[in-house]
Parts: C-alpha cells; sequence; structure tokens
C-alpha cells in the first residue's frame, strides 16, 4: 500500500498532461452536389459530431451549384452556432460554391478556395412557379439582406457580396481573395491547415480563437447507409426511373393478378420516387403532362391509330421528365437522355401488354358453359325432344326444339345443369371442322374429342 500511494499520485499528475500533448482533431465532412434535406441532415449530423468530440477544427469541402433555401439556411445555422471554429474550402480545383454555396462559404468561420474554382451566381429562384416582376424583387432583396448580415459579422466584403445577388455574378478564387469575400486560398488540404496553423478566427460573436493545428489528425465523417441511400434516389433522374418503373410494376401486377412481384416492387419504387419528388421542387405541368402520356398509350392499344397516339405519349412523356423538376440548377433536372430511354421501351411495353389483355378479353371463351355455346355435336339418339349428344367427344343430355333423327348435325344454344339445349343444322361451318378429310356423317369436333 505505502509503495501504491505514490504510483497512484505520479500518475493523477500526468494524465493532465498526458490530456493536452493529445494531436489535435480536424472533423472534414463533404458537401458534394446539390443542397437538400438529406445532404443537410448528414452535414449537421456530422458537425454535431465533432462538437461532442470536442475537436479544433470543422472542415467543410464544397463542391455544389446550389439548393434550396431551408436546407442552405439549416446548415448555416449550425455553422453559427457551432462552438467549434468551421471552415468552409471549395475544393478540388474545378469545383464551385454557387448559389446556395456561395451563402454557406461566406458565413463560415473560415472561407477558403482552392486555385480554379469559382463561387457566386446567389440570385434566387422561386421552386415550383414562375415569379413576377414584385415578387422576385422581394425574395431577392432578402436574400441580398441575409448576406449582408452574414458577410458583416465576418468582417467580409458585404456590398461586394450582393452583387452575387443581385447581379448574379460569380467570382474566382483570386476575386474573391481580393474583394475580401474570403480569407485563404490554398491548392490542397494540407497547405490549407498549415496556413491554419497559428491563425486568428474571429467567431460571428466577435470572440477571437487562435487554432493550434500542428500535427492534426483528420478524420472523415462519412454518410450513413440511409442518408447515402436517400441522396441516390433524390437525384432526379433516378427519382424518375423509379416513378415509371413503379407505375409499370403495378399495372403488370393489376393485369395479371397473382404474379406478386411486380406488385410489390412497383409499389415501392413508387413510395420511393414519391419520397424523393416530395423534397424536390416539381413542376405540376410536367406531372401532368406524365400522366396524359400513359392515357394516350392505353388509347394506342384500344384503337388503331397507327401509332399517332404512341408517338403522342412518348413525346408527352418526354417533355413532362424534362419539366419535371422546375430548376435552374446544373444536374438538378431530368436529362434528354434518361427521358427518352425511359419512355420508348416504357411505350413499347405497355401498347403490348395492353393489346395482349384487350386481345385475350376479347376471344371467345372455350371453357365452362359458355364455352359449350355455339359447338357441334352429333345426336346419338333420336331427339324427340330428349336423347343423347355427342359434344367435345362426351356424351350429353339433350334437349331439341325440332325433332332430330339419329346422325344428324346439332348446334348447342344453351347449357342448364347436365343438359344442353340444341338445334338442329344441316351441316357443320367449315371453320369448325378439322384438316383432313373425314365422313360427312360424323363431326370433326367429335373426333377431336375422340
Amino acid at each position: 500500500m505505502p509503495l501504491l500511494l505514490p504510483i497512484l499520485v505520479a500518475f493523477w499528475f500526468a494524465l493532465p498532461a498526458a490530456q493536452a500533448q493529445a494531436p489535435p482533431q480536424v472533423l472534414e465532412i463533404h458537401l458534394d452536389g446539390i443542397v437538400h434535406p438529406i445532404s443537410a441532415e448528414y452535414i449537421t449530423a456530422g458537425m454535431q459530431q465533432a462538437i461532442d468530440q470536442k475537436v479544433s477544427l470543422i472542415l467543410l469541402q464544397v463542391n455544389t451549384p446550389g439548393g434550396l433555401d431551408n436546407s442552405m439556411r439549416q446548415i448555416i445555422e449550425k455553422i453559427i452556432s457551432s462552438p467549434v471554429p468551421v471552415a468552409v474550402y471549395v475544393a478540388p480545383s474545378g469545383s464551385r460554391a454557387a448559389s446556395a454555396g456561395f451563402f454557406i462559404l461566406l458565413s463560415a468561420d473560415i472561407a477558403a478556395m482552392a486555385p480554379g474554382t469559382n463561387t457566386g451566381a446567389a440570385h434566387p429562384v422561386m421552386i415550383g412557379a414562375p415569379m413576377n416582376e414584385v415578387m422576385s424583387e422581394k425574395v431577392a432583396n432578402d436574400a441580398a439582406a441575409y448576406l449582408r448580415s452574414i458577410a458583416g459579422k465576418r468582417g467580409r466584403d458585404a456590398a461586394l457580396a450582393e452583387k452575387g445577388v443581385f447581379e448574379s455574378k460569380s467570382f474566382t478564387e483570386e476575386e474573391a481573395l481580393q474583394g475580401h469575400l474570403i480569407d485563404l486560398v490554398a491548392s490542397d488540404r494540407s497547405q490549407l491547415l498549415q496556413k491554419l496553423d497559428g491563425y486568428t478566427v474571429k467567431r460571428f460573436d466577435g470572440t477571437e480563437e487562435v487554432l493550434e493545428l500542428s500535427g492534426v489528425q483528420i478524420e472523415v465523417y462519412n454518410p450513413s447507409f440511409r442518408q447515402t441511400f436517400l441522396s441516390r434516389i433524390m437525384d432526379p433522374n433516378v427519382a424518375f426511373i423509379l416513378l415509371i418503373l413503379g407505375v409499370l410494376g403495378l399495372y403488370v401486377e393489376f393485369s395479371n393478378p397473382g404474379l406478386i412481384l411486380p406488385g410489390v416492387a412497383g409499389g415501392i419504387m413508387l413510395i420511393l420516387a414519391l419520397f424523393a419528388l416530395s423534397l424536390l421542387p416539381v413542376n405540376w405541368a410536367g406531372a401532368a403532362l406524365i400522366l396524359l402520356a400513359i392515357v394516350f398509350f392505353v388509347l394506342e392499344a384500344k384503337f388503331v391509330t397507327h401509332g399517332i397516339l404512341a408517338a403522342g405519349g412518348v413525346l408527352s412523356m418526354v417533355l413532362g421528365a424534362l419539366m419535371l423538376i422546375n430548376t435552374r440548377l446544373p444536374g438538378a433536372s431530368v436529362t434528354l437522355a434518361t427521358a427518352l430511354s425511359v419512355a420508348l421501351p416504357f411505350a413499347l411495353i405497355t401498347v403490348f401488354l395492353l393489346r395482349l389483355v384487350i386481345r385475350a378479353r376479347q376471344a371467345k371463351v372455350s371453357t365452362g358453359e359458355a364455352g359449350m355455346v355455339g359447338e357441334l355435336g352429333r345426336a346419338e339418339t333420336p331427339l324427340d325432344p330428349e336423347g343423347k349428344v355427342l359434344v367435345h367427344g362426351e356424351l350429353w343430355q339433350a334437349v331439341s326444339s325440332e325433332p332430330v333423327p339419329p346422325g344428324s348435325w346439332v348446334r348447342v344454344q344453351s347449357l342448364d345443369g347436365m343438359t344442353v339445349h340444341v338445334e338442329p343444322v344441316s351441316r357443320p361451318r367449315p371453320a369448325a371442322t378439322a384438316p383432313g378429310p373425314q365422313p360427312e356423317s360424323e363431326p370433326r369436333e367429335s373426333a377431336k374429342g375422340a
């Protein structure tokens, strides 16, 4: 026991020293693509983990054409309220922080860009409907005021930042640096962290903090499987494909009950498509054109229009797909290649399946009671009015409206339980006979039945 006490005391005093010598931590988060609710969820969750771990710096690497206003504001609110300094870095070379990305960049404690990148072009666009002049001015003024409040608190040139809103002006990394919109230009992450070691950060509340990043350890925050999956289906092209496949799967199930698999798969895909479309800026005129295309395909299968309705359906679906997502963001709408590759096969499959169903419904029933009506048979016994007839190779109890001698031909008029009602015929129709020579006195149906 006397020996244990000095060891415990030494450990107690060594523990703070060991903690002080722990290398600084940086959590890296990537925004690569459109700013939408799923990407906002991923970024804010990563920032919260960094806050819980008490890292030295949050590094948000950005490459985005912009996105939704609500999701952008959610990210900015998290950046501003973060007790951990946040650096937004537009990288790698060739990347951009446009529209919503411009706001996110200027909201950061440290704004940096790689050579060959650009930012700006932040004029807002109303989602879902065109804006008149008054509404456009109101939305632009609101966005500009929001940007001024952010840039002013960060010590950046608010007047120049406004030009990104009112004039849709875009800035290279050098223009942004000279215009005091960003703080640093760094060729890669390593150079950025070197420049930030010992850098004094002015926080949003006016306080200052010196970054100590010597020997920094970097942890990359990866999205969960759920976030990755939902981000994939929020791609407008994927959402459109899921929508069409879902409709096709349900149609196949309804027209062929009992297959199960097309119905299950179609239902799941349709729900996923509706989820994605509920978060994307949908143009209802485009959705109406897609529904109109489906109607055209149904009518083409029902009526002979020599392909006019089918062609109209393909054109309507392609136009509807191109109009479905109402946004001007690059890469945030259905491409022409996707629209054509989905519309043409869908038209062919739908028309083909519909014609099969219509022909099957129009075909004469050949089984059961309805299948007996109109069939030819031969009287095996005299019918006066009752007797036996041979139909489909089977003997039936028959009732005739007129006397029929044995061996004569009869046609079935109706079926009453196990009794058939027949009428005499002079000779069978050619279509009812089987090929090949047969005796005139023997009905060919009976030969086939035998």
